[in-house]
């Protein structure tokens, strides 16, 4: 599905969400979004010593550091939530071989996510990145805002071949921007550079961050088609290959499961929970599968 044509408006994109995705949830969660999303919308409030059922997350390293004790912070919740979305539409965010590009299914999150959020007076804000941070819209409630979003990124060009995409600078903007705790989601396929996970640590002190990961199945594991031409989505370098070679798919697998790896251990680290869209998955199943585990958490 392109996310493009005269038809896919951001009004009718916000209608088919509306439909298949809000109607859906709405029965599937009923009215529980606490499973979605919480430790968010709060003011600081005071300090106590450290509970062994407190979440570590809420420890005040410097009052821990002069009190020889561990000390949480404690917070008074906020009835209104700031959200944002930090946006990655890099070259390689276009790329797509099952049902739409991963670009769809960013388009769809913000649409679904955006709606979530303002229809319970929220506020949701985002940042659009490429090479460089290209817009800031501010957060603001209400349909009209889901709207603005969607119309910003429709009317963006996909972008041409680039170095390596770097998401430190957006997430360093991030820190230097957003001043008040809030819910921050970071959409991306983390194709990049590294050096984007000690900034992403920065941002979980003093935010609820969520790793929002786009991928494909092709990126994980190649089919036998025979002689292909790959190309680097973010550079434009091709190389030739013969997928026939059972021994050349077996490394690909393994150099993919080895970056899975490395990354689900980033983000474990960073200490924000994850959400992973698939471009072959139904997004209400993916995040109820969400949902779901932070439950059990």
């Amino acid at each position: 599905m392109s996310d493009r044509g005269p038809d896919l408006t951001p009004e009718h994109i916000l209608q088919r969400i509306d439909w298949h995705v809000i109607r859906r949830l709405d029965g599937l969660l009923q009215g529980d979004y606490r499973s979605l999303f919480y430790g968010y919308g709060v003011d600081f409030a005071d300090l106590r010593e450290y509970q062994p059922e407190d979440d570590v997350r809420a420890i005040d390293w410097n009052v821990t550091a002069r009190m020889d004790a561990p000390y949480v912070r404690q917070y008074v919740e906020d009835r209104e939530l700031a959200a944002w979305l930090l946006l990655d539409l890099s070259p390689s965010v276009a790329f797509g071989t099952a049902r739409r590009p991963k670009r769809t299914v960013l388009i769809d999150f913000v649409a679904a996510i955006s709606r979530l959020l303002t229809r319970h007076g929220n506020r949701v804000g985002a940042m659009l990145y490429g090479s460089q941070i290209e817009r800031t819209i501010p957060p603001k409630g209400g349909r009209i805002q889901s709207l603005r979003l969607l119309n910003e990124l429709l009317r963006r060009p996909e972008m041409g071949r680039a170095p390596l995409t770097d998401l430190a600078p957006l997430l360093n903007a991030a820190l230097g921007a957003v001043k008040r705790r809030s819910l921050i989601f970071v959409v991306s396929d983390f194709i990049c550079a590294p050096g984007w996970e000690r900034p992403l640590t920065m941002l979980a002190r003093h935010h609820e961050v969520i790793a929002v990961r786009l991928w494909d199945p092709r990126e994980l594991e190649l089919p036998d088609v025979g002689p292909i031409m790959m190309e680097d989505s973010e550079t434009g370098e091709q190389l030739y290959v013969d997928t026939r070679d059972k021994k050349f798919r077996r490394r690909f697998a393994d150099a993919s499961q080895r970056r899975e790896e490395a990354l689900a251990e980033a983000f474990r680290q960073a200490g924000v929970a994850t959400l992973s869209l698939s471009t072959d998955e139904d997004l209400v199943r993916a995040i109820m599968r969400f949902a779901t585990k932070r439950r059990r958490r």
